[in-house]
């Protein structure tokens, strides 16, 4: 493998399965994801983990804070700033209920994993300084799914601030893969006062990098990534500051993005439409090349 390509060793089988119609997909849950950026000397830098090497889905590849939708995001009025609840549904892609969830997802996986909150007392400010015993103990607790992320707003006088987001792609987990994920991808600045930290099980180390340097160690197959991870990465290269990844998260596509596999001459072919350098073609009895 020449560059940072994440491949499991299982997906040609599975692969190949579903193009067979002996493999039946599994539905995919929402999630939520953000790339939280920062200005530098030399530009702007890009929070980044890496998952433990011992993790079942993607383990060893370099990703951004992120996870799955509580179901209580949907049930649960959240304290809210920033745009509508309508006007997340239409950019989303979903309805309103969905809307809330999806966007509360990233909100509190990034202070789940990152331990950075978006969130303030009033719809024009945001916290500072959130660590500390009393804030700890909260994190672990919407870890746990002991308290909800209404109830934690709630607790601490808190909005959302949804305006501190900027969606920007949206990617599922292909139809082959044993766990699937709807996933909505966000770029969000480091507020100012705040930090983060390693506050995840899931990974064993984080950085702050230049895109263009985590995409060149991918290319140079020093760093392992899934595809949606790179390629959001190269769409963020080309903005100068933080303030204007952000702002030019409203002119990008959320169209979809699902790998397709497909048997022909042989060998099984596995792409993403409209990322070109994804595409793998695996022999029916090899790896993939």
């Amino acid at each position: 493998m020449g560059n940072g390509q994440w491949f499991p060793a299982e997906w040609p089988e599975r692969i190949r399965a579903l193009a067979e119609g002996t493999l039946t997909p599994v539905a995919p849950r929402r999630a939520a994801t953000v790339m939280l950026v920062k200005d530098s000397g030399s530009g702007p830098v890009v929070h980044m983990l890496r998952r433990r090497a011992s993790m079942a889905f993607a383990g060893g590849a370099y990703a951004y804070p992120g996870g799955g939708v509580d179901p209580r995001d949907d049930e649960h009025q959240i304290r809210w700033a920033g745009p509508t609840r309508a006007w997340w549904a239409r950019r989303l892609g979903v309805d309103e209920t969905s809307a809330q969830a999806v966007v509360c997802a990233a909100v509190r996986e990034t202070y789940e994993e990152a331990g950075v909150l978006l969130a303030g007392p009033s719809p024009d400010s945001v916290v500072g300084d959130t660590t500390g015993d009393d804030w700890e103990a909260d994190r672990a607790a919407l870890v746990a799914r002991d308290l909800s992320f209404a109830e934690f707003l709630d607790r601490r006088g808190l909005v959302l601030r949804s305006d501190l987001l900027g969606a920007w792609a949206r990617w599922i987990t292909p139809e082959f893969e044993s766990r699937r994920y709807d996933t909505w991808f966000f770029v969000a600045v480091l507020p100012e006062g705040q930090r983060t930290r390693n506050a995840s099980t899931e990974a064993d180390r984080t950085v702050w990098i230049r895109p263009a340097d985590a995409a060149a160690g991918y290319d140079k197959g020093e760093l392992l990534m899934m595809p949606p991870t790179i390629a959001t990465l190269r769409g963020i290269v080309e903005y100068e500051s933080s303030a204007a990844a952000l702002a030019g998260a409203a002119d990008r596509d959320l169209t979809p993005v699902l790998a397709e596999a497909r048997l022909e001459d042989g060998e099984v072919v596995l792409s993403w439409p409209g990322h070109d350098e994804f595409t793998k073609h695996i022999p029916t009895g090899g790896a993939p090349a």
